[in-house]
């Protein structure tokens, strides 16, 4: 540790003393400013708060010439009760270096400055004491103590750049450093050592690799991230974009050291071998709260871990920024703002129906509008929403809440799923009570959807006294603006789509070449396509008369539905997509 400057400054700034005091006594403890300039200044923000200037009393006393920035920091260090060390990159020790990962330090914005071995406590500096939560965040990714002082922002910078300015070790290299016999005697099955495993979960190799591997996923915007046994082999795959990649296989024989760190991250059993878990982890990455969802399943070879990431700062959760249509968007607005009456999203697993319902229900979020939502689970937490979550152990069902709900004076009703008929009658009841409901159901598109509420037993006049419109959607992957080029579609792509070369004589097509960006991918992000299908009286009159999908379909889209091949077509004509990815989304409807 940098002994000697920590030594000498607190005999100066011994934290315990500062803790929740007024800034300016700290100051005057410190002998920064004298108890008049401490008056001085709080005079002048007392007028500048007259004019509307919320400017802080730190940059205030700075504007004046009383003290520097560093001089802050110092002072809000000694209000949250943290010692403020100067720090020397020669007297901090090499195994603090050694325990603190590079994307660790990277990501946070840290430096270790002392390891305690024997009692496994991390002394890490901060630039700022608001970083606290890199503080509890690393308690949970390492796995041990974690205490934090505050140090010159610039001494920081200096240090991660000497010290962390390689890339570091690549998940590669580190999986070759975990050698076989570092944990062996583990056992198998129900036969291995629980003191071992937990031994084995928390040795720092393991815990860095973990890290890694979170950080990594995080930073390519991957949605899930699965850990697979099988019978020779341990696969790790990363879901970016809606697709699949494999990335390098952690060995064999680190498959229960692995899932056995999750689990403890995760709050889960490590005993418990034979029966699914879930659980969750929260961090926060860069500033932006990141949760992560943990599904455990035994299977044949041993546990399957998926941690499904949900990164706030990645999701657009407005209606702007959905990717709806200027017309589809002016549909979405009025649909949304009707008094009541049911509106269903639908698509597969995946296709982003969650983030539109947020975003419908954040925009009618206000102080006027009482929000109740029943999910499973709650994926986004949202501020002026009640939301609530199904819990099967206890027999909490989305039916079960709903009753509740009706007695809760709701404004906007969310319900999660529509699973079975009492759900879907109970969602009913609250539309015709003057609800508004918005719920989601796994269908192929918007007109099928009338034949799975009539197979869950929904009466068909129900479903036309009720429903308002129904939304179908899916994701496709957007062309990486990195390395997007023009090309000429071959004949057989076109028939994919039904085209032929005179249909798109004056249309220009893009593709992604591949590029670092997208990791040669030629995709980055994703794009909603949408199929809105509002209800009048001629699709009410049809339904009662029990028409096919098919007869629907026709009348919906004579009346303006888009369907979702279209949608597509739209976006491959805007340069937005590809070819492939909308005949891989979409089918086309005779």
């Amino acid at each position: 540790m940098a002994k000697q400057a920590s030594s000498s400054t607190k005999k100066k700034t011994d934290p315990s003393q500062f803790k929740g005091r007024r800034f300016g006594r700290v100051l005057t403890k410190l002998r920064k400013l004298t108890r008049e300039q401490v008056h001085e200044a709080l005079s002048v923000q007392k007028v500048a708060r007259k004019k509307n200037d919320r400017r802080k009393i730190g940059e205030i006393m700075v504007e004046m010439g009383l003290i520097t920035n560093i001089d802050v920091q110092q002072a809000l260090a000694g209000q949250s009760g943290l010692a403020w060390v100067e720090l020397d990159v020669a007297s901090i020790p090499q195994i603090a270096f050694d325990t603190l990962p590079v994307e660790s330090a990277t990501t946070y914005q840290i430096v270790p400055v002392d390891y305690d071995e024997s009692s496994k406590l991390l002394t890490i500096a901060l630039k700022s004491p608001d970083n606290y939560r890199a503080v509890d965040d690393l308690k949970l990714l390492m796995g041990f103590k974690v205490q934090a002082v505050v140090s010159p922002p610039d001494q920081i910078d200096e240090i991660i750049k000497a010290r962390y300015s390689s890339a570091g070790p690549s998940m590669a290299d580190m999986m070759a450093d975990l050698d076989d016999s570092d944990f062996g005697g583990l056992g198998t099955g129900d036969e291995a050592d629980l003191s071992k495993l937990a031994s084995a979960a928390s040795d720092n190799k393991i815990v860095r690799l973990i890290n890694l591997v979170l950080l990594q996923a995080i930073k390519d915007k991957a949605s899930d991230i699965h850990f697979e046994p099988f019978e020779d082999e341990f696969k790790m795959r990363y879901r970016i974009d809606g697709v699949l990649y494999e990335m390098v296989p952690p060995p064999m024989h680190l498959s229960l050291p692995i899932v056995s760190r999750v689990k403890i991250m995760a709050n889960l059993d490590i005993s418990e071998r034979r029966l699914p878990q879930d659980g969750r982890i929260e961090l926060t990455v860069g500033g932006a709260p990141v949760d992560l969802r943990v599904s455990i399943l035994p299977t044949m070879f041993g546990e399957s871990v998926v941690m499904r990431v949900l990164d706030r700062s990645n999701v657009q959760l407005n209606m702007d920024k959905i990717g709806l249509r200027a017309s589809d968007y002016e549909k979405m607005a009025d649909i949304i703002h009707r008094p009541n009456g049911i509106v269903v999203v639908t698509g597969p697993t995946g296709s982003g129906k969650t983030t539109t319902l947020y975003a419908a229900l954040s925009e009618l979020n206000d102080p006027q509008t009482k929000i109740l939502t029943a999910e499973d689970p709650v994926e986004y937490d949202i501020d002026g929403l009640i939301q609530c979550q199904v819990n099967t152990d206890q027999e909490l069902t989305f039916g079960k809440l709903l009753r509740s709900f009706l007695r809760q004076d709701p404004d906007v009703i969310l319900v999660g799923e529509v699973r079975d008929l009492e759900t879907a009658q109970i969602a009913v009841q609250a539309s015709l009570t003057g609800h508004l409901v918005f719920t989601t159901l796994h269908t192929n598109d918007a007109p099928s959807t009338i034949l799975r509420m009539v197979d869950l037993g929904v009466e068909a006049f129900l479903i036309t006294a009720t429903v308002e419109a129904i939304v179908a959607q899916r994701l496709v992957r957007r062309i990486c603006n990195g390395c997007k080029e023009e090309y000429a579609p071959s004949e057989e792509e076109l028939m994919e789509l039904k085209l032929h070369k005179e249909d798109i004589a004056d249309r220009t097509f893009f593709r992604g070449k591949g590029c670092e960006t997208c990791n040669h991918s030629g995709y980055r992000g994703r794009l909603a396509l949408f199929e809105i299908m509002e209800f009048d009286d001629t699709l009410r009159e049809l339904i009662l008369s029990q028409a096919s999908t098919a007869v629907l379909r026709v009348e919906a889209e004579k009346r303006g539905m888009r369907s979702l091949r279209q949608s597509g077509l739209l976006s491959i004509y805007d340069g937005q997509t590809t070819i492939d990815e909308v005949v891989r989304e979409t089918m086309l409807n005779d």
